[in-house]
């Protein structure tokens, strides 16, 4: 099938790629200025991977067709492209660029500046370095390569959604997620549910629905300095992502087919030595035995990722297309678990009335499903009952007869040991717990520029993004009784997410006179946004009618199916951006945005103006720098930008209960709300030297955010309200980002090139609201308590620690240790510092790439090891009978005698298990590991009498190994990429591992 259409689409566009006759074409390179020879040009086949670079005397000898783009590249010199036509000879003059910063980058709206006018920091990442190494989520291929940006993968495998944090934490209720846009207009990244301690499932993102390979590159806009002309929905920053066009000339035709495996990197440290005593469900006997070990690591398979996808791009003068498909299908590491995704892609634009009217077009359809995405946390969790199994039982026989028959009800019911809240037969529930995901996709959008005059156009847009949604799990009678009723439950959910989004923009560039030039943007913009928009019902306990019948006839009649939405929302703005530049030397950068939002009706503050300005000095240009100073660049900005508050805060509603009755409100109509208001402010510069091949850039930041609204209790009961919203509150992040990019060897035959990305972010809750003492608990359950307090740091861990004496030594009661009273501060789940290393390396045809990423300091909570050391199943915990005690510095308070050793049941019964002394589950989040590996190898195509330009092979590797880690799983996986919950593992799915190979072929 995919054959036929690229076919069909290369007849379509008017040329046939076998028909183009390859021949060898040679010349020379030289400087424009002096007609010296240039050595270690570049030279390379637009499109394709066939490329040479010209020998000591300027020489190049290249394998090319008629019509084929060549293009000339060159540190400290501009690149040029020439078309090859019936001549085999091409000489190019390259004409120096001390800069080479005139590059125009896309910013926020679309807009077009040059990078070396830019007032704040942004990175922009190629789409090479996405697709490098394959990931079904690609933004998680970003994590180490920009500085300033968080990235946390979920725990719960393939299309589980992504954690992205530019600069830290800003909001104490909101949140504090960038926005991300597509080709300048705003994109819906809904997420579905997050689990959390108790169990639940990622439920995925909008992100997914891009492939990867449609994806020119990624800019980050990391402040909101960068981003204050999207409105209150930039003040997180933005995630920019420019798709691919088509190109004027023959068609060409990308193929990418890529196979991985997928392995866990490691499981929980078990022991399979000791077993239970008697019918208990915890191992705690102290006679060894000759028990299955293999039971828990063949429960995990190894999981298989297929990429594929093929491009097809071309056009004439007046018309450029460009059509992808994309497929990826992947079975994860646990039985059971399957994902599917096509993407469809179509992209055009064509030049109307003598090229003064400029339409564009883009359509793009994304179908995903998923089946048995693994949960997380203790509720309905298959690796709950595999951990704890007790050693002394035969695993398999529960393997194979995970249900029997049920003689009294007829009905197959689970075959388990025990009946226990926590733990059920893991082959039970990824049999007769189903669950699915499904999320079909849509986006379309139109443009219309118009060319009014050489310096003024006007551009109009339209974008409307729709999403429908549904989410099922079907538990059949007699799953564990703790979460659903003897004859089984039932969890629907099906909605649809709608953005509306349409804007006006007037652009006009003109010089003023001989020293100053002015660029500005004028414009409007309008969104509604419908999200969740649907029915959902979920039986829990409440049961079915009749066992295993899964349909609305079949529920009770205390069970309600309710009609769910997260509300509509409106936002019109208006916004003005002007830059005024001096001699090329000198700019200055000045914007404006006034926002009406609909979440602020009633309150006379629904329309709220915010400002910036921002200055660049390149002294390169004022100043006579050094020979080895290519480039000299300082900037600094600031800005304000309000922030609305969500749907449903000002004036909330009664809703109606299960039984049909009326839940009154109880929170006061918030009536005087105001905008939050987000403070950001940067300075910075960037430095290159010796031609470009060295290249330092940094940035400070400090941003404040004020006026957040926070839920406090009414000082009375009038009116029968109970709490109440304030604006109050503030939160400031400073913060340093770095990025230095080098070239330490480049010749002939081998380049090496280099990046560093650093970032530093502190974090404070500088003001919490009228109670100084008042504690905000962003995740909290059983001895792990992520909190915000006044004068403390967003994501402040405190557990339960050992309660010790004036020596330190642990107090001991009745023979168990003691622990604190309450939760107590033990640090904090961000890392103090990031840092990620990425380097490329090609030798002739050879090509290398590693990125190696970094977190230092930081804690992370492991709840899993809690459980596993209760129950007795963990390594230490046969350690330590091995021993014959643990070995402890304590202090009996009764007897007056010190502790040095303990049993080692009371020991782990003690601090393990649930509610146990966290301190001891604490672990450094540290750790430093290969993120991404490359080896590939371009073959020459020239001598071959195939129809295919160019061909490449790689071996790729994400996630391999860690250098150095502290904790006993991995710290980067997020088991919610919520605010809850940060920094936990409670039986997470384990951390994997893939490697394999990508052949990408053009025709």
């Amino acid at each position: 099938m995919i054959k036929r259409l690229v076919m069909c689409f290369v007849l379509f566009m008017g040329t046939l790629p076998i028909l183009a006759q390859s021949k060898t074409v040679t010349g020379t390179v030289t400087d424009a200025n002096d007609g010296s020879p240039l050595p270690g040009v570049n030279v390379l086949v637009q499109g394709t991977t066939t490329g040479t670079q010209t020998d000591f005397d300027g020489n190049y000898t290249i394998e090319a067709a008629e019509g084929d783009i060549l293009v000339f590249s060159y540190l400290g010199m501009k690149s040029q492209s020439t078309e090859v036509g019936t001549s085999s000879t091409i000489n190019m003059a390259l004409e120096e660029d001390a800069s080479q910063l005139d590059e125009v980058v896309v910013t926020a709206l679309g807009i077009k500046r040059q990078e070396k006018t830019l007032t704040y920091a942004q990175q922009t990442v190629k789409s090479d370095e996405l697709t490098k190494t394959r990931d079904p989520n690609f933004m998680n291929a970003l994590s180490g390569k920009t500085a300033g940006v968080e990235i946390k993968k979920s725990s719960s495998g393939a299309g589980g959604s992504t954690k992205i944090l530019l600069r830290g934490n800003k909001s104490l209720s909101g949140d504090s997620s960038p926005l991300f846009v597509i080709d300048g207009i705003p994109m819906a990244n809904n997420k579905g549910g997050q689990p959390g301690m108790w169990g639940g499932t990622d439920s995925g993102d909008g992100l997914s629905a891009l492939n990867p390979d449609d994806i020119e590159s990624i800019s980050i806009l990391r402040g909101a300095n960068a981003a204050v002309l999207y409105g209150s929905q930039g003040a997180n920053g933005v995630v920019l992502i420019t798709t691919k066009s088509g190109a004027e000339g023959k068609a060409t035709v990308t193929v990418n087919s890529s196979y991985t495996f997928e392995h866990y990197l490691e499981l929980p440290d078990l022991q399979y030595k000791y077993g239970a005593v008697g019918t208990a469900k915890e191992s705690w006997d102290t006679t060894p035995g000759d028990y299955q070990n293999d039971y828990v690591e063949d429960f995990f398979q190894t999981g298989h990722n297929f990429f594929n996808s093929v491009s097809i791009s071309g056009g004439t003068e007046k018309t450029q297309a460009y059509f992808s498909y994309g497929n990826i299908s992947a079975t994860g590491i646990t039985p059971m678990n399957k994902y599917l995704k096509n993407n469809f892609t179509f992209k055009q634009s064509t030049k109307l009335f003598n090229d003064k009217v400029t339409v564009t077009s883009n359509v793009i359809g994304a179908f995903e499903s998923s089946r048995n995405r693994l949960p997380s946390g203790y509720y309905l969790n298959p690796l709950t009952g595999l951990y704890f199994f007790p050693r002394n039982r035969n695993f398999y026989n529960y393997k194979n007869n995970y249900e029997v028959f049920d003689e009294t009800r007829n009905i197959m019911s689970q075959n388990w040991f025990v009946s226990d809240h926590h733990q059920s037969n893991p082959y039970w529930i990824i049999n007769n717990e189903p669950l699915k995901d499904k999320r079909d996709r849509f986006i379309g959008n139109l443009s219309l520029r118009y060319d009014i005059a050489d310096n003024l156009n006007i551009q109009v847009r339209g974008n409307y993004d729709y999403a429908t949604v549904l989410k099922e799990q079907q538990h059949a009678a007699t799953s564990n009784s703790t979460n659903v009723h003897p004859n089984g439950a039932w969890d629907y959910q099906k909605y649809e997410d709608k953005l509306l989004y349409t804007d006006a923009i007037l652009n006009y560039n003109t010089d003023l006179s001989e020293n100053f030039s002015l660029n500005t943007s004028l414009g409007a913009s309008y969104q509604k946004t419908e999200y969740g928009i649907g029915v959902q019902t979920n039986t829990g306990t409440l049961g079915l009618l009749y066992p295993n019948e899964f349909y609305f006839q079949n529920l009770p009649t205390n069970v309600q199916v309710r009609s769910i939405s997260s509300g509509t929302v409106i936002k019109e703005g208006v916004f003005l951006n002007a830059q005024l530049g001096y001699k090329e030397m000198l700019f200055l950068d000045v914007s404006g945005r006034n926002d009406w939002a609909s979440t602020l009706a009633l309150t006379g503050n629904d329309s709220y103006f915010y400002p910036s300005i921002g200055v660049t000095a390149l002294l390169n240009e004022m100043i006579d720098m050094p020979e080895a100073v290519s480039f000299a660049k300082l900037r600094g900005s600031w800005t304000q930008v309000g922030n609305e508050v969500p749907f449903n805060r000002i004036n909330p509603q009664n809703t109606i209960t299960a039984n049909g009755g009326v839940q009154r409100n109880t929170t006061r109509p918030f009536l005087d709300a105001k905008p939050e208001i987000i403070t950001s402010s940067e300075v910075g510069f960037d430095l290159r030297f010796f031609q470009n091949r060295l290249g330092l850039d940094f940035t400070y930041y400090n941003i404040k955010s004020e006026d957040q609204y926070i839920a406090v209790p009414t000082t009375s009961g009038e009116g029968g309200f109970t709490q109440e919203y304030i604006n109050a509150g503030e939160i400031q992040n400073k913060g340093v980002e770095i990025t230095l990019n080098t070239i330490p060897v480049q010749n002939e035959n081998f380049e090496w090139s280099s990046s560093l990305n650093f970032t530093l972010n502190r974090n404070e809750v500088i003001d919490i609201g009228p109670d100084d003492e008042r504690i905000f608990n962003l995740g909290s359950s059983e001895g792990y308590y992520s909190r915000l307090v006044e004068g403390g740091r967003f994501n402040d861990l405190y557990v339960f620690k050992f309660l010790r004496d004036d020596q330190g030594r642990i107090l001991f009661s009745e023979g168990a240790p003691r622990k604190t009273d309450l939760p107590e501060l033990i640090g904090n789940l961000d890392p103090k510092a990031s840092l990620g290393w990425n380097n490329s390396l090609s030798y002739k045809r050879f090509t290398f790439g590693a990125l190696i990423n970094a977190k230092f300091g930081g804690k992370v909570f492991s709840q899993t090891q809690s459980m596993l050391d209760g129950y007795g199943v963990s390594q230490v915990s046969a350690d330590a009978r091995d021993a014959g005690s643990v070995t402890v510095n304590g202090f009996d308070e009764e007897t007056g005698t010190a502790v040095t050793s303990v049993d080692p049941e009371t020991w782990y019964r003690a601090i393990g298990d649930r509610n146990g002394v966290g301190e001891a589950y604490v672990y450094d989040r540290t750790n430093v590991k290969l993120s991404q590996l490359s080896i590939g190898y371009n073959f020459d195509m020239s001598k071959i009498n195939l129809p295919i330009k160019a061909a490449s092979l790689s071996f790729i590797g994400n996630n391999l190994f860690f250098f150095y880690k502290d904790a006993p799983f991995d710290p980067e996986l997020a088991i919610s990429t919520n605010q809850n919950a940060q920094g936990l593992d409670n039986f997470n799915l384990p951390s994997t591992g893939t490697y394999g190979f990508n052949l990408k072929l053009t025709f």
